[in-house]
């Protein structure tokens, strides 16, 4: 992150920096329910969207909540909801109408453990695949995994840049700790990192079709009271929005859906790497969980075990092409993970049998220590 003189240096929560993010990237409108470990996001908007001409709603459940962030958005605000396990379970009917209807908004998962109302207050990445496949039907998600207090900020911002960008749901997946978490952080000044704001209509209202084939995509979008005339609906519609039963506009529809992010996925797909250049094992985590494994990483070279770290910071859509690149010439890969096992599925797939993936899971709502890592480590290499 670009940093100027003037840039201010805070000691920050991560969920605070997570509503200073969305502030940032220019976030008025925020609908929420209460529940934790997120709910210091909801509190912070409460107290900062008034002051800066913005609206925040306290509403009824988080089926709610979604729908009002789609409503907003569709009215041409920047939006955001925060929540955490059974809140995202909620979610999931509103989200799958916002990616068939094409409507840009960021969801904030502060992850706890296990399924229903599991560990409350304890850590967890177990909604990894839900991020992914939560709501029905075929889509393409985005999502993005912070490490630090300083990621919650930039990848928040990041997220409405995605949203707005590709006309569609993002999710931001923290966790527990990382959200509750203080750490010193260096705010920027306005400017100092992009803002993009959504693609907006240049041709006369009787031109003007809200799901038009584009050659990037994405289609402009009007709001709700602009002027421009469109229908919106949940089932599978035409380029005006109106639904269909013609099998060519359903599958011009649904391949859009798919196609204008992963057409794009370079501009989606964010990794770090840590000591890779000479590894021949790779512990692959993400999230909180990454911050360990980059202790471990270290610890284990100090016993010139030549390991290394591939960090994705884009969970979805996944880093394919870059981390199958990285798996060459890997021996052994180690995934590690605060859930029973999701990514490493994934990384098994890339590697594709040239390489051993073995797999180190903690789902008891405590943090992975760097110990428990290196002498995995040790096990597998």
């Amino acid at each position: 992150m670009a940093q100027s003189k003037n840039s201010v240096r805070r000691l920050v929560q991560g969920n605070e920096a997570s509503m200073l993010g969305a502030l940032y990237a220019g976030c008025n409108f925020f609908a929420g329910y209460p529940i934790t470990p997120s709910t210091e996001i909801a509190e912070g908007m409460a107290r900062m969207l008034p002051k800066k001409g913005g609206r925040f709603i306290q509403m009824e459940d988080e089926i709610g909540s979604m729908g009002a962030i789609i409503g907003a958005s569709a009215a041409g605000a920047k939006t955001m909801t925060a929540t955490s396990g059974p809140g995202f379970s909620l979610m999931q009917e509103n989200i799958g109408y916002a990616y068939i209807t094409e409507v840009p908004c960021v969801v904030v998962n502060v992850q706890r453990g296990g399924p229903s109302t599991g560990l409350p207050t304890k850590i967890g990445q177990q909604d990894t695949m839900q991020a992914r496949w939560g709501t029905h039907g075929d889509y393409t998600a985005i999502s993005v995994a912070p490490a630090s207090v300083r990621e919650c900020f930039e990848q928040t911002v990041k997220a409405f840049n995605f949203s707005e960008r590709f006309r569609t749901p993002v999710t931001v997946l923290s966790d527990e700790v990382l959200g509750h978490m203080r750490e010193v952080i260096t705010l920027p000044e306005e400017g100092e990192i992009e803002i993009i704001n959504r693609e907006k209509p240049d041709v006369p209202a009787e031109w003007y079709h809200h799901f038009e084939a584009t050659p990037n995509l994405v289609s402009p979008m009007a709001g709700f009271g602009e002027g421009y005339r469109f229908h919106m609906t949940g089932l599978v519609h035409d380029p005006e929005g109106f639904p269909t039963a013609d099998t060519n506009e359903i599958r011009k529809k649904l391949s859009k859906l798919r196609n204008k992010i992963v057409r794009f996925s370079d501009e989606l797909v964010q990794l770090e790497t840590t000591m890779m250049d000479d590894a021949n094992i790779a512990v692959v985590a993400y999230g909180t969980a990454a911050r360990a494994a980059q202790q471990a990483v270290l610890m284990a070279r100090d016993k010139r075990i030549r390991a290394g770290l591939i960090r994705p910071i884009t969970i979805w859509p996944f880093a394919d092409d870059q981390i199958r690149a990285l798996l060459k010439g890997i021996k052994t890969v180690l995934v590690v993970e605060l859930n029973m096992g999701q990514i490493v599925h994934e990384v098994d797939r890339l590697a594709h049998r040239h390489c051993k993936v073995e797999s180190l899971n903690r789902f008891d709502g405590e943090v992975l220590d760097p110990v428990e890592i290196f002498k995995r480590i040790l096990e597998v290499k």
